[in-house]
């Protein structure tokens, strides 16, 4: 791994050098979009809209519209803001670790101690765990001011970025508000499915089906080329539908509902979320798991050639 940023933790007089580094990475199978026709590969560019030339990276500066004047900002103008130019991580407050709301929480960084004696280091993170907190703080990232905070993880410091708080809406649902009253019955059956479906979570049984099938539609497309079958290819579609998908659109009973998921647990039904399934009693399936959904958008193209590529595509998502 490369290190993103340099810097330093500051609490009161002490100082904890770091290096921050990206603590997840885009796990999706990278595509780019091509001409239907002739295989072509699309490109976005920046293009003037007074002049009308293709502008590079280096001739192109940020601007605010305020509806009647265009405010340009040039990377100087950037550069000279205070903030960026800090390389400290602020801690300003230690709190509980249960206060912080997950909705708050934005991309992690591990933090490497930057220094030749690691001792504070180590202070800092045996101080968070030994008090059950985590360090409120602030930084510069980016050309951004940012909201943060620090916890352990391991033996390892984690830096996490946070929303602000007028980025997060307060929303007011009038079905929210509903009159609608809850049986005793009602409570205790959704509560015995809850018991049922408790286990330890454990994030390695679980992985992400929809990659998965499209690395498997890709690897075949360069097997088979124009004569895939994806029906063979990912199994039949119907009978790997789950049960309470096949009635949507149907008014239920919600407490039929409620007794037909427990008996279906009860029976050992798999849950088609983890990757190896458990049933009722905590305990992993043998087997192999179903194969999931065919990709519509592919089949729907399965009479266009196939065209290798030298290259590696990068997704594009807009202009």
């Amino acid at each position: 791994m490369r290190a993103i940023w340099t810097g330093a933790v500051a609490f009161g007089l002490v100082n904890v050098p770091v290096k921050a580094y990206g603590a997840i990475e885009d796990h999706d199978v990278d595509l780019h979009q091509v001409h239907d026709a002739d295989g072509g590969r699309i490109r976005y560019q920046r293009r003037c809209e007074v002049c009308g030339k293709k502008i590079d990276y280096e001739h192109i500066d940020k601007a605010y519209e305020d509806g009647d004047r265009t405010v340009v900002l040039t990377d100087d103008d950037m550069e000279s803001l205070p903030a960026e130019k800090s390389r400290e991580i602020e801690v300003v407050q230690f709190v509980p670790n249960d206060q912080i709301d997950p909705l708050m929480l934005e991309r992690s960084y591990y933090l490497e101690p930057d220094s030749k004696s690691p001792k504070a280091y180590k202070l800092l993170r045996q101080t968070l765990e030994d008090t059950e907190r985590i360090a409120i703080v602030r930084f510069a990232l980016r050309q951004k001011t940012r909201l943060g905070l620090l916890r352990v993880r391991g033996k390892v410091l984690v830096l996490q970025s946070m929303l602000w708080a007028d980025e997060v809406r307060e929303v007011d649902f009038p079905a929210t508000k509903s009159a609608t009253k809850i049986s005793d019955k009602e409570l205790k059956m959704s509560a015995a499915l809850v018991e049922q479906f408790s286990n330890d979570f454990t994030p390695g049984d679980f992985e992400d089906e929809y990659q998965v099938e499209l690395r498997t539609l890709i690897d075949e497309k360069i097997k088979q080329g124009d004569s895939l079958d994806t029906d063979a290819t990912f199994g039949d579609q119907e009978a790997a539908r789950d049960d309470a998908g096949s009635g949507s659109g149907d008014v239920i009973d919600l407490m039929e509902a409620l007794k037909r998921s427990v008996e279906k647990k009860r029976s050992g039904g798999a849950d088609k979320t983890a990757k190896p399934g458990t049933t009722s009693d905590g305990k992993k399936p043998s087997g192999k798991k179903s194969a999931g959904k065919k990709s519509t958008p592919a089949s729907a193209k399965n009479d266009r050639q196939t065209r290798p590529s030298g290259k590696k595509g990068t997704s594009q998502k807009g202009a």
